[in-house]
């Protein structure tokens, strides 16, 4: 038997759990909340009770007790930028959780708080693996052609490099500190991202508006057209960030998000669905050119994870661009809750070390 570890996720509408006995899960759920009730508090935090209550009150029903779970692992959210790895949930993890200090305003921020109340009554230790705010972009991926204005990165960090570490092992029998990839998730948003020798070197920022069009993101477009778009149509800045994370894309094209219904409304005919589903998919393929330069063509394969890659035609679309630049493999879903729980167990078992959260960004300007 090994460790048992249970991992919190929270999410807009729920919060997914899950309890491991070392890879093994031995309890999964997805606890749905009413948006309205949601909706009824004053803030993110002060929903922190009634998610934990719930969640109690979900495994009380499934007779599953947590008096024996060696390590609870939230989510996370709200940080400054850290590098990849496990963390600590210190005090400073719960302040910035919190208050969000990097300015996102998202469930997530309640994953480490949720693990730290259970830790806390349970007598076990409390970790987030690969939060949202991971970026370890080389120096060379930062600069912008505006001075003063730097890149940062948002991505699936968290699945992007459990992705890259489970094929590793079972296919390249490496490490993941050994092997160089271009890693992609398709979902709801999607990330393409270089990883070097255990570093996410470079990736587009999803939350910016860079990268290819995704269901609910608008993706990268020329600014001087955006300029235009924005006088034009008398549109305002925060209307922008809206179409940057949950406006844009299949939303703005054709008033949904869903992935099968519109390849379904392409099917039978529908021309506008057909062309926006194949350019977004041009768009990734063109992303993962562009990461093959990062890597300059050292790459051990090209893995494909995310909700959308249960789709054959994407994934086929995407080996016939792209298998000339290394093999590539499909991972289709996600491996979050396995992520986090697997992360805790590589801290425990001694293959990685528990990291501190310093507070510090990783980047902030460069000296001159």
């Amino acid at each position: 038997m090994g460790y048992k570890v249970f991992a919190i996720n929270p999410g807009s509408t729920s919060t997914k759990i899950a309890m491991f006995d070392g890879e093994t899960c031995l309890f999964s759920k997805n606890v749905a909340h009413d948006a309205k009730e949601l909706a009824s508090f004053p803030n993110m935090a002060a929903q922190l009770p009634y998610r934990r209550d719930m969640i109690l009150q979900i495994l009380s029903d499934a007779g599953q007790t947590l008096e024996d779970i060696d390590v609870f692992v939230g989510r996370g959210g709200g940080l400054l930028s850290v590098e990849g790895g496990t963390y600590e949930i210190t005090d400073l993890v719960l302040e910035h959780a919190r208050t969000c200090a990097n300015g996102v305003v998202h469930p997530a921020t309640l994953g480490s708080q949720l693990a730290h109340e259970f830790a806390e009554r349970y007598g076990a230790k409390a970790m987030v693996v690969n939060p949202p705010d991971v970026d370890e972009l080389q120096d060379l991926a930062r600069m912008t052609g505006i001075k003063g204005v730097y890149r940062t990165v948002h991505l699936h960090a968290l699945n992007l490099k459990e992705t890259a570490i489970r094929h590793s092992h079972q296919v390249e029998k490496k490490k993941y500190e050994d092997c160089n990839y271009i890693v992609c998730h398709i979902g709801g948003g999607i990330s393409i991202s270089a990883h070097r020798r255990g570093r996410m070197v470079d990736g587009y920022d999803i939350v910016g508006g860079e990268g290819p069009m995704a269901p609910t993101r608008c993706g990268g477009i020329s600014v001087y057209d955006l300029l235009d778009y924005m006088e034009q149509e008398n549109v305002s800045a925060k209307e922008v960030r809206r179409l940057c994370t949950r406006s844009g894309g299949f939303v703005s094209h054709l008033g949904i998000s869903d992935a099968i219904e519109v390849t379904r409304r392409a099917a039978e005919g529908d021309r506008h669905a057909e062309m926006v589903w194949n350019s977004m998919i041009y768009q990734i393929e063109k992303g993962i050119g562009a990461m093959a330069a990062v890597l300059k063509g050292d790459i051990n394969a090209i893995l494909l994870g995310g909700g959308m890659v249960h789709n054959e035609d994407l994934v086929n679309q995407i080996k016939e661009s792209c298998s000339f630049i290394a093999p590539v493999y499909a991972y289709p879903g996600e491996f979050e809750m396995e992520a986090m729980a697997a992360g805790a167990i590589r801290v425990l078992d001694g293959e990685e070390e528990l990291k501190v959260y310093t507070g510090k960004k990783v980047f902030e300007k460069f000296d001159f």
